[in-house]
């Protein structure tokens, strides 16, 4: 029989194969270790790994500023709305109507609407210089005109004192015409009898308690001023005389001319 071979040349036969099966138990003993603690390699690794610098952050944006508070609305009654003495714009001082909204500048509605910005007076009687007359509307301003020239006229040449702006006062009027008086106030009564012209006497203006409006415009658009007038005393329930004042507080020379005038009505 042939000596069988020996321990070193069966290594020396067979090391390849040894070789594979020692890596093979190697490995598997490694994902053996690696299965069972997974979280363990993964954490080292981890660590062990560098980590890159974090990206710079960018500035936070500046936050706007709050708002002022809005101070508090003032209400009707509130105390501290207005200062002592200081009127609110939507007020009507004492005595006075609340003016009624204006239209555009210039037009008739804004005349109109000056006009019921009234005001409750008492006039008192004046001496004056007069001339009684009778008119009809669609010549009116002519009329008037006329008759206050004549008693102006006949004031400065008696040498008797005015005292105030000349003014008409309608005692009678209808759809026809009118029935006037234009009188020049005087600062006293003369003493005596003076001398004037033909139709011009010595007299005394209406006294009592009225209504103050205005004009302000041609005189030949009074009627609007006088349309809006009716409409106010009919909307108040008031009632008046068949008496009213026109006082001209700048010189009336006709239909065509501006001319500015404070309307007293009389109340019953």
């Amino acid at each position: 029989m042939e000596d069988e071979p020996g321990l070193l040349d069966s290594l020396r036969r067979h090391w390849r194969a040894l070789v594979i099966f020692t890596i093979f138990v190697a490995g598997a003993a490694i994902y053996s270790e690696r299965a069972l603690l997974p979280g363990r390699g993964v954490e080292e690794t981890e660590k062990s790994a560098p980590q890159p610098p974090a990206p710079p952050q960018p500035p936070a944006p500046p936050q706007p500023a709050a708002p002022p508070a809005a101070a508090p609305e003032a209400k009707p009654g509130d105390k501290g709305a207005a200062a002592p003495g200081e009127t609110k714009p939507d007020e009507a001082k004492p005595g006075e109507e609340k003016p009624a909204e204006a239209g555009p500048p210039g037009s008739a509605a804004d005349e109109a609407a000056q006009a019921v910005m009234s005001q409750t007076v008492t006039v008192d009687a004046r001496p004056a210089a007069v001339i009684k007359g009778q008119g009809k509307w669609n010549d009116a301003a002519k009329t008037l005109s006329e008759a206050l020239a004549k008693v102006n006229d006949a004031v400065g040449k008696a040498g008797l004192a005015v005292n105030g702006r000349p003014f008409a006062v309608f005692t009678k009027t209808d759809d026809a015409g009118f029935s006037f008086e234009a009188m020049a106030p005087l600062s006293a009564a003369p003493e005596g009898a003076p001398k004037l012209p033909e139709g011009v006497a010595i007299g005394a203006s209406p006294a009592g308690k009225a209504l103050k409006f205005q004009h302000r415009g041609a005189y030949d658009e009074i009627e609007a001023t006088y349309e809006a007038i009716a409409a106010y005393l009919d909307e108040k329930g008031l009632d008046t005389k068949d008496l009213i004042i026109e006082e001209y507080l700048t010189d009336f020379k006709g239909d065509d001319a501006n001319v500015d005038v404070d309307i007293y009505v009389f109340l019953k």
